[in-house]
């Protein structure tokens, strides 16, 4: 129900490369309030939002966002992480996920991944653009991405303008250090507009 700093920095990305969205097939996981998703459809992108299935007031955030940005035909799937459902099997043919903080907590990671390879697998040449909150030294997915036969790239805030303090202010305490990267099948080529030699391989 709140709008992270995450989600306003994945935003941000969104806008910085709002040309190149028109006619890409966009899906939102985990989407809540759903800004980048909504970011996405009004830059022009075919936007397909997402939530848990078992959080149905999360899904119903993300209905009310839509109608809010005069979205109304932007369809919302409940998607849960890790499971095999009738809406992940049927989805359209995407070109990008989102996900902004998905990876808040390590229990989840594995079900995360799962999915999105699932995905990738289906789309070889999607990305999956992440942003997500640094919360702990330890924390990693390295290994899972290993596992999975995928691969990330981290993007600079700066590349984009993120790396100001206002762009994603909260009133929550603390500093919140804000990362991005792209992760993709580790063997496919893609197809993306975006260089990987203007990012630093993680």
């Amino acid at each position: 129900m709140y709008v992270w700093p995450c989600a306003v920095v994945l935003a941000q990305y969104l806008w910085a490369h709002r040309r190149s969205l028109p006619g890409k097939r966009v899906l939102e996981i985990g989407a809540g309030v759903s800004l980048p998703g909504v970011v996405a459809a009004r830059c022009g992108a075919q936007v397909i939002l997402s939530d848990s299935e078992e959080l149905p007031h999360c899904l119903q955030r993300c209905r009310s966002s839509c109608l809010m940005n005069r979205l109304p035909h932007v369809p919302v799937l409940g998607l849960t992480w890790g499971r095999v459902s009738s809406e992940l099997l049927s989805l359209a043919p995407i070109d990008i996920i989102l996900g902004s903080d998905v990876f808040f907590d390590p229990k989840d990671f594995e079900d995360i991944l799962t999915t999105i390879y699932f995905l990738l697998e289906k789309n070889p040449h999607a990305q999956f653009w992440t942003t997500y909150q640094v919360r702990s030294a330890d924390w990693s997915i390295e290994a899972l991405l290993c596992r999975w036969n995928l691969k990330s790239i981290s993007v600079p805030l700066h590349s984009f303008g993120a790396d100001k303090e206002h762009l994603a202010s909260s009133s929550l305490p603390g500093r919140h250090t804000i990362e991005m990267m792209i992760i993709s099948l580790a063997q496919s080529e893609g197809t993306s507009v975006y260089s990987t030699s203007d990012f630093s391989t993680r």
